[in-house]
Order: C-alpha cells, then structure tokens, then sequence
C-alpha cells in the first residue's frame, strides 16, 4: 500500500482548516495578562497571553486595533475575544484578537486614566498654566450644542445674572465621532478671531460615552492652547472629564458655569449703593472737617483784622531786627577784641621790636639771614637792617670766637 506524502504547507493548511472549523476555537473570550507587547509600524499589535500556568500567542491587525479605547500594555490584565488558528508559514497557533476589555474595569474609564496620566505628564493640568478668569467679561463664547438644554439654561442664567455681557454661540456636536473635531475647532475660531473674554465649553449630563467628546486629547490640547480663558461645563457634579482638568476653571454643570463667568447683577447693585453711601458718609465728613477748619480761620485775628495783624507782625520784625543788630555789635566788639589781643602778641613778637632796642639783622645780598661767621667771608657784600633804615656794608676781615 503506497503511503500519502504531505508537505508541511498541506499539513498546516489542513491543521488550519480543522481548527477555523471548530466552533470552541471561534467567538473566544480568553483571560490573561499581556507580556511582550509590541507595536509594529504596520499598525499591528502582537503580545502574549499569559496565566500561572500557560502562555497563548497573540496577534491584533490594524482594523481591529482602531476600535480599541485604552492602549495595551505589558502587565495588563485583559480579557481578548477572537479565534483560535495556525499561521501555516510557522506552524504555531495563535489566537487572532479582534476586541479587547480590561478585566474588571471598562474600557473607557481604562482610556481615561491612561489619557489622564499622559496629558498630566506634558503638564497640561498644571495649575501654572491657568489663566484669571474676567470680573466682567464684556463677550462671552458658549461651545456647545444648538439644540441642547443645556445652552438655554446658561443663556437664561447669564441674561438675569448680568445683561451686560455679550454672547456669541459656537455650536458643535457634543457626542459622536466627529464631536471632538469640532469643539476644538470652535475653540480655535473664536481665539484666531478673538471672538470673546471668555469660553464656556461644554454640555449636559449623560452616560460616559455620551461625554466621551470631552475626554479627547484633540479638545485637551485646544483648550491648553486657548488664550481666551475657558470654563469647564460637562455634565452633572459628579462627571469629571479631562476639559475639567485641563480648563483653566471647572463648573459642576453648565448652569453653575454661566454663575461663575459673570457677576450677579442684584449683588452689584448692593455693592455699589454701601460703596455709594460711603462715599457719601465720608465726603459729608470731609465737609464737616472743612467747615471746622473755615471757622477756625474765620476767627483767627489775620482775618478778623487784617491791619491790626501786620501791625502786630511789623512790630515783632522791628523787635526781631533790634535783637539781631545787638547780637550783631556784640560779636563785633567780641571779635575786634580778640584781634587787638592778637595784634599786640604779633607786635611783641616782631623781629622789628628787637631792633628797636639797638640790635641789628645783617642779611647776604640774597637776603639769607646771617647767623654764623661760616656764612660769610671776606669781600662778600651784606646788607644790615636797623630800626629805622638799612646799610650795606663790605666783610673786611671775619673772626670765629675762640672756644
């Protein structure tokens, strides 16, 4: 009997077929940790599922992957749903994922975590990057829905609050694929168009994929980039969205938004009349001050009697300049004194006063005083000063002392 010879392609073709054939194989939701993720350029997510005890290969094409909300990673515990089958060129089997969940938590509130830690990462929700909200915001921008309650609530709210204020209506879609696109396309026409003072961004309650437009990197990063201050306004209190995070003001709800961006005008008004009556109270003091200080001046005697006050003034001047001209005298004759003192020393002293009483000062032609034979010697010329004239005389002869 002639044995049949298989290829290792017939045999894997065959082992495929038999297993794409199995209805256990097919519509699988397996459980297990994801180890050795890899993301290829292709799109294409290859990993592992792994338990205590086993290990499955796994394989997730591009249209597949695009539907999945959270990014897979190593250590994740998930639960993968596919079919089991052979890749005939190696021979293994493999589970071909076409969804995936996280074990015991959604997959939004996975995504929204992983969206969250990425974008506080960039520092997207650092409280230094918040902008002042306006006192009075002269127009304000409203993006959100057209048709929804949401938009009349605030438009309701902000025309009793304060009428002052202008609004202008961004309309976007709020949920759906196309949601995200829009509210930050708004959001960047009315900052290229400096349109308002200030952004309400928002809408009302609803499920989690109902506020999933808000969740958005695309409407994260506009509301960052926006120079026009933006107020947060997602759903009911408890909804927390990333615009939250992200804005530079979060309100509980869209009506609580309208309350935060504009003034309550009766509250104002209360404001301006106790500012009004104080200023009234302190400009009536003022008078009063004033009034006190006019009578003081009324009753001073330079108004009561104008003459009578120069007069008075004139006379103290005339006793002012008396007292100055003897204290004048008085440091005159003080300091002629002390200069006639002066005087008679300076006379004492003068080498004059020694001539008077018969002596003589005898000086070289150069007027060096002589002291000393040794200056001297005979022919040289000198000059000797008396008391009431001068000779000249010619050295003759010079004699020391004998010691």
């Amino acid at each position: 009997m002639e044995q049949n010879v298989l290829s290792v392609n017939q045999i894997n073709e065959y082992i495929r077929t038999k297993m794409d054939a199995d209805p256990l194989l097919t519509g699988l939701a397996i459980r297990g940790e994801i180890s050795n993720y890899k993301l290829y350029p292709s799109g294409h997510h290859y990993f592992t599922l792994k338990d205590e005890s086993a290990a499955l290969r796994c394989v997730m094409f591009k249209g597949n992957a695009l539907r999945l909300r959270f990014r897979p990673e190593n250590g994740m515990k998930v639960i993968a749903m596919g079919k089991i089958s052979v890749f005939p060129r190696d021979g293994a089997y493999q589970l071909y994922c076409t969804a995936m969940a996280m074990d015991g938590i959604g997959d939004l509130h996975a995504a929204f975590e992983q969206l969250k830690a990425k974008l506080a990462a960039q520092g997207l929700f650092d409280p230094a990057h918040k902008k002042p909200i306006p006192k009075f915001p002269g127009t304000i921008g409203i993006v959100t829905s057209a048709a929804g309650a949401a938009l009349h609530d605030m438009l309701r709210i902000l025309r009793k609050r304060y009428p002052l204020s202008k609004v202008v209506l961004l309309p976007s879609r709020v949920q759906g694929a196309e949601a995200p696109g829009e509210i930050a396309a708004a959001i960047r026409y009315a900052n290229y168009y400096k349109l308002a003072d200030l952004l309400i961004v928002g809408r009302g309650g609803g499920s989690i994929e109902d506020l999933w437009a808000f969740n958005d990197e695309v409407v994260a990063h506009a509301i960052f980039e926006s120079q026009i201050p933006v107020i947060s306004a997602v759903g009911h209190e408890p909804d927390v969205t990333i615009s939250d995070y992200v804005a530079d003001l979060r309100a509980a709800t869209p009506s609580n938004a309208a309350e935060l961006a504009v003034p309550d005008q009766d509250a104002l008004r209360q404001t301006l009349d106790a500012m009004s009556a104080s200023m009234a109270a302190s400009l009536d003091r003022q008078l009063k001050s004033a009034r006190r200080h006019l009578n003081v001046l009324a009753a001073s005697p330079a108004l009561r009697s104008p003459t009578g006050y120069l007069e008075q003034k004139k006379t103290g001047l005339s006793h002012l300049e008396n007292r100055l001209i003897s204290a004048e005298n008085r440091i005159i004759d003080r300091k002629k004194q002390g200069f006639i003192g002066l005087t008679a020393k300076l006379d004492a002293m003068s080498p004059l006063k020694v001539l008077t009483r018969g002596y003589a000062m005898t000086q070289k032609e150069d007027g060096t005083v002589i002291r000393s034979v040794h200056q001297i010697k005979p022919g040289d010329q000198m000059k000797i000063s008396l008391s009431d004239g001068q000779l000249a005389a010619s050295v003759t002869e010079v004699k020391e002392n004998a010691t």
